[in-house]
């Protein structure tokens, strides 16, 4: 396992990610609903985040400012992003976008792609030590929530749980990672989110952390296991 260093937040920071948000939900995710019929979730992707390869051995990704389109051949075509409607374009949708203005500040953008690989990183470690039975989801980076994340545990028990980590959102102008349980949680310190029922750990001791992979890994492990003993 190695130790990511997390970067500062910029004051860019939320219209950067407002901005990538929108480009993930209106264009990022049409894309691979275009080329697959029904499919939306995407994934961590160098730089920033994108398509799992498509149908025919393509993808679009999103590498800091820039909106790449990547061949079956290996083929790079990049565009700076500037509007929503040059990056369909560029994206190869074929239902025009809006010509909104996309605000991508290089700085707050690479904080982002960095959050997203330290998040798969985190959750790849906890997935692979999920207990039999607990049926772990595939790690997705959903579009509409803007976070990386999956599920894991028992249902019936009320063990299942979302374990992700997010860029920020209207209740939080900073990134975050969090445990959302699926029944009710169970009482006590370790579940202190305001904003949803469960458990968060912000950016700040994250950053601060002398090992931030260890750090968010703790919080998990101790909210997954705090969950499977409330439900024996």
């Amino acid at each position: 396992m190695t130790s990511t260093l997390l970067p500062q937040v910029p004051p860019t920071l939320i219209t950067t990610r407002e901005s990538l948000h929108l480009l993930a939900e209106q264009v990022i995710a049409p894309v691979r609903t275009q080329a697959t019929g029904n499919e939306i979730a995407l994934e961590a992707a160098h730089g920033g985040f994108g398509t799992p390869p498509l149908p025919d051995g393509a993808r679009v990704s999103v590498d800091g400012d820039l909106l790449c389109r990547t061949e079956a051949d290996g083929t790079v075509h990049e565009h700076r992003l500037s509007t929503l409607h040059a990056a369909g374009e560029h994206a190869g949708l074929t239902t025009p976008l809006p010509d909104a203005t996309l605000h991508v500040d290089p700085a707050a953008a690479e904080l982002i792609g960095t959050l997203y690989a330290f998040g798969q990183e985190a959750l790849s470690t906890l997935r692979a030590e999920a207990a039999d039975g607990s049926e772990p989801s595939p790690i997705r980076l959903w579009p509409e929530h803007f976070d990386i994340a999956y599920e894991e545990g028992d249902e019936a028990a009320g063990t299942r749980a979302g374990f992700g980590v997010s860029p920020g959102d209207e209740e939080h102008p900073e990134p975050y990672a969090y445990v959302t349980p699926w029944a009710k949680q169970p009482g006590g310190p370790l579940w202190n989110a305001t904003a949803f029922a469960g458990a968060e750990l912000g950016y700040e001791a994250l950053r601060t952390a002398e090992d931030p992979q260890a750090a968010v890994l703790s919080f998990f492990r101790e909210r997954r296991d705090a969950l499977q003993r409330a439900g024996r």
